[in-house]
């Protein structure tokens, strides 16, 4: 349609930064250790087009409607994961909730996102929340099941954002939480969260414990061998997908795994396969939504959507110092959709304008 009707390719302003880290990107491909294998995984830049069709598609009233897709298909998601946990003895780091996806960490990191959403649906939406509200707690429940602690962290960075902006009081509910979760979870839980402030072993430990502080020892090491990778290719890293084929030559001394495909780290693992300009592309995007976001606030008709696409930006970068979900497909197709609509609500004409929220 913009083609035959000579139309202007409309987008917001975020997808500049976005498009160039796209051609970054690219570059690294190119000059890559493998050139081919990384123009191959460069397919994921076309998600990068959700961008521009979302901004198109889901104008005006309909980046409300999206909002209620979103959540009433993360509910049943969450409850899926709730069976999964509950009945089917998905309860230990072996064999985690996943909901209707094949991976624990995919589903955890799209429940952090509809967790955000629904909690800014609830503080800054005016009606319709009961729905939201009654879903919250499988949202919540299902979020801790997963045991994956990079998206309980994202998760708590992007929901107290949310309570820091609606009420400063409401942040006085998160050690209440917390103490609650400590005393109602059920002991893998707190077993998890108790092993996140570990890097050594001890004799009692049992072995769920024991494969956390292994694998926070392993990020540690990780860390280490990723400044290694950034230092010797500081331009246009190793290219993309070639973490996994160089990291036997930089890995850490104190590593635990013999091979890890990604660093765990976005800024990391971003300047290790694309280089240090790549990355600073990338933090400009980010610039560009957290300012866009913060200054929407104050004069958006739709300050559910606007609120929601701040604290899930939040929450993916919290989370994605410890997870490379910039790298999850199916977390970034939604964050991108998240992050899309506020611009898309503004959009349309005055007359088709969604209403306050």
């Amino acid at each position: 349609m913009i083609i035959h009707g000579h139309e202007r390719f409309d987008v917001p302003r975020m997808f500049w930064p976005l498009a160039a880290y796209a051609g970054a990107t690219l570059v690294a491909a190119v000059f890559s250790v493998d050139a081919r294998t990384s123009l191959i995984d460069c397919k994921q830049l076309l998600l990068f087009f959700i961008v521009p069709i979302g901004y198109r598609v889901l104008s005006g009233r309909r980046a409300l409607t999206a909002i209620d897709v979103i959540i009433t298909a993360g509910a049943i998601s969450a409850v899926i994961g709730l069976v999964q946990f509950g009945i089917l003895q998905f309860d230990h780091l072996g064999q985690r909730p996943r909901g209707s996806l094949g991976m624990y960490m995919t589903y955890s990191g799209q429940l952090m996102l509809v967790a955000c959403t629904a909690t800014a649906r609830i503080l800054f939406r005016k009606d319709d929340r009961l729905w939201t509200a009654l879903v919250m707690p499988a949202l919540v429940a299902a979020l801790a099941a997963t045991l994956t602690r990079n998206v309980w962290i994202g998760a708590c960075a992007g929901i107290g954002l949310l309570f820091l902006i609606r009420d400063f009081r409401l942040v006085a509910l998160i050690p209440v939480i917390a103490a609650l979760f400590l005393a109602f979870a059920p002991p893998q839980l707190t077993e998890r969260f108790y092993s996140s402030f570990r890097v050594k072993s001890v004799r009692h430990d049992s072995a769920a414990t024991e494969a956390s502080v292994l694998s926070n020892r392993d990020r540690l090491a990780m860390i280490r061998s990723g400044l290694r990778i950034i230092k010797d290719n500081p331009l246009i890293g190793v290219g993309p997908d070639m973490v996994v084929r160089v990291y036997p030559h930089y890995r850490d001394p104190q590593a635990v795994q013999q091979l890890n495909s990604h660093l765990h780290n976005v800024p990391l693992q971003i300047a290790a396969e694309r280089g240090i300009p790549a990355l600073m592309v990338w933090l400009w995007f980010v610039f560009t939504l957290l300012r866009d976001f913060f200054k929407a606030r104050h004069t958006t008709r739709v300050p559910s959507v606007v609120t929601a696409a701040l604290a899930c930006t939040v929450a993916m970068l919290a989370a994605g110092m410890f997870e490379y979900n910039f790298g999850d497909s199916e977390v970034l197709m939604l964050f991108l959709v998240l992050v899309t609509l506020p611009y898309a609500a503004e959009r349309a004409p005055s007359d088709a304008a969604p209403p306050l929220s």
